[in-house]
């Protein structure tokens, strides 16, 4: 069977495979004739298809009836079911439904087909035959991912690989379509994804690995990037920069560190061309990791200091000149943890129709797609959403009682973390506006001791904590 490498968990991934052999079973042929693809690829699809699998049929079926068939079919979904299960024989879910990743949803009863499936395509023994193959890749990938971590861990003086409780995954997937590279991060794992490719894919699997690392010390900071925060505005001139680095202003750091400390492994790197990008902070942290260097901490010990010796004016000043790039070269690496963009249909779509037109401020069109949501599905998690919807538009239409109301409605429906976390933040906010400080601390607290919250829902708990604990007390 395929072996784990330590550090780093490198490995092949049976959930996987099992889900690949059913979406090509199901007519799946994404780049199926491109010459990067790996030989075993083409040995699983005519092994499949040489049998009469009734599943086979049922799989076709039931990705065409929820207009997921093969055409339109989405991989980025997929790999997610399969990080998101336990394994054969019954491919039962990892999390509650509350905690389910929000591109998962849609797939709800894909796990039973499938274990139909595994069974009658006999994939214990089709995943044994393919053992050679996967043994060989991951023999190709072992040096290069232990090297590559041992570099990072190395620079960071990092002892472990991460946090205890933590862990970091590289999964090879041989039936993928070639030089497909995927990150995801479930609670405490973190997964990178590779398909084949004719090159090691070095440079991605350090970016992830200083992701997994680096993102901790952001929460664990919060407060202290919360100060740097301004500078957001200046990366929003950056045309090349995704939206949603100029909405998280952590995540933009992060990034910027990353991109730092890459210039710094790799005199390829340039820090300059980072910040063209939109990577603000990339030419401040290349300056404070030559001073990391010359000193003996850790960067979890130094982390706090470098933050705080960002120089706000100085760095605005450095940023009024830079002539931003209008397209960002292609990376094909993708962000985590963040949602996974997909193709959506029914509920789905409407609420996140409702989401677009929310942040254009079209408050009665989106008021109007989160109550058409409610109609469209009995889900209590899908009508948390729709609820949360409603709940801030209440809130920026300053109806607050109704909002009060809405947000608590959310908590009784089995929300997800995300939504869960930043319910509570914004009762949290309506309980300070109406001077009730106790209630507004014990739902900022509520929303800190959410499993699974984002970073950015527990930084706003956070800072609204710090904010009342200083503020004077009445006498």
């Amino acid at each position: 069977m395929a072996r784990a490498a330590e550090p780093g968990q490198l490995d092949a991934n049976l959930s996987m495979f099992t889900v690949m052999c059913a979406l090509h079973a199901g007519g799946y042929d994404a780049e199926i004739d491109s010459p990067n693809n790996h030989p075993i690829r083409a040995a699983v699809v005519k092994n499949l298809a040489s049998r009469q699998l009734k599943t086979a049929a049922e799989i076709r079926e039931w990705l065409e009836n929820r207009k997921l068939g093969p055409k339109n079919l989405d991989l980025n979904r997929f790999i997610s079911f399969a990080l998101s299960v336990q394994g054969p024989p019954n491919f039962g879910y990892k999390f509650a439904s509350h905690e389910m990743p929000p591109d998962v949803v849609p797939l709800a009863g894909f796990e039973r087909l499938l274990s139909r499936f595994y069974a009658e395509a006999q994939i214990e023994e089709l995943y044994k035959q393919a053992q050679p193959a996967i043994d060989k890749m991951l023999e190709r990938y072992q040096e290069p991912v232990v090297q590559t971590i041992g570099q990072v861990n190395g620079y960071l003086r990092n002892p472990t690989s991460g946090y205890t409780g933590r862990r970091f995954f590289v999964y090879l997937e041989l039936l993928g379509p070639p030089n497909h590279i995927q990150t995801r991060a479930y609670k405490d794992d973190y997964f990178l994804v590779l398909t084949p490719s004719p090159e090691i894919q070095t440079d991605y699997i350090r970016y992830a690995y200083l992701q997994y690392l680096l993102d901790p010390l952001s929460f664990k900071f919060a407060a202290n990037l919360e100060k740097k925060k301004p500078l957001i505005d200046l990366a929003q001139a950056a045309p090349a920069l995704e939206e949603y680095y100029k909405e998280d202003f952590s995540l933009l750091a992060t990034a910027s560190l990353i991109r730092a400390i890459e210039a710094r492994l790799d005199k390829k790197k340039d820090p300059a061309q980072a910040l063209r990008e939109g990577f603000i902070l990339a030419p401040y942290f290349s300056e404070a990791l030559a001073k990391y260097e010359t000193q003996e901490a850790s960067m979890r010990l130094y982390y706090r200091e470098m933050i705080d010796a960002i120089d706000l004016k100085k760095e605005d000043k450095r940023l009024m000149t830079v002539d931003f790039i209008k397209e960002r070269p292609k990376r094909a690496i993708k962000v985590a943890p963040r949602e996974v963009k997909v193709a959506l249909t029914g509920v789905v779509k409407t609420l996140d129709d409702g989401e677009e037109l929310y942040r254009a401020a079209k408050l009665e069109p989106a008021r109007a797609a989160f109550l058409k949501a409610l109609q469209e599905t009995p889900d209590r998690p899908l009508h948390a959403k729709a609820y949360y919807g409603l709940a801030r538009v209440a809130a920026r239409q300053a109806n607050l009682e109704l909002a009060e109301k809405l947000f608590s409605k959310v908590l009784e429906l089995s929300p997800d973390p995300q939504t869960k976390a930043w319910s509570h933040v914004y009762l949290g906010n309506l309980a300070e506006r109406a001077q009730e400080p106790e209630q507004a601390i014990q739902q900022f607290q509520a929303a800190l001791a959410v499993p699974g919250a984002t970073a950015a829902a527990q930084q706003a708990a956070q800072q609204a904590l710090n904010k009342l604990s200083n503020s004077p007390k009445e006498k």
